[in-house]
């Protein structure tokens, strides 16, 4: 996924709104969803910057699903014992948003799923290498079409809320 990211947050706390309005939230749910949603891509800095591409960004902890599910968890457990706290619910948001991050690279992304006990990727679909530079193959493949439409739906949900 490369462009779905942000939208699938926004969506994600949009349909949780109602959830956790009595907390007065609302604006900071969305950002926070959007963000936890794009957290796990924050390795790209090290991808870049450190590991000089050496590995797959994907094989680093913060792509990790355990990380996810154990801070989903932990958040969760947070916000159960925390029933009117804006930081839980804004904690069990981000935590959301890097789970709903990690499910969506499953698509046509290798997903550790079991790492660090076992060292092998799974993937729903796989995109074929047939153009050059890279990123045309994910554009021109037909999951590209589910990402624009995430940001379509984003962009309904986003006018109608500014109806209201």
């Amino acid at each position: 996924m490369i462009i779905g990211h942000a939208p699938s947050g926004y969506i994600m706390a949009s349909l949780l709104r109602g959830k956790f309005s009595a907390r007065g939230i609302s604006a900071q749910l969305s950002i926070v969803g959007v963000a936890g949603a794009l957290a796990p891509d924050l390795d790209m800095l090290y991808f870049h910057l450190a590991d000089h591409r050496q590995h797959h960004h994907h094989t680093y902890p913060s792509h990790f699903p355990i990380v996810w599910l154990s801070l989903l968890i932990a958040s969760s457990a947070y916000l159960r014992l925390n029933k009117t706290s804006k930081t839980a619910a804004l904690a069990f948001m981000f935590c959301l948003g890097g789970s709903l991050h990690i499910v969506l690279d499953s698509i046509v992304g290798d997903i550790w799923w079991f790492a660090p006990f076992l060292d092998r990727s799974f993937t729903l679909f796989t995109v074929p290498a047939l153009y050059q530079p890279w990123w045309l193959n994910f554009i021109l493949h037909w999951s590209f079409a589910l990402e624009l439409a995430l940001w379509v739906w984003a962009l309904f949900i986003y006018r109608g809320f500014k109806r209201n």
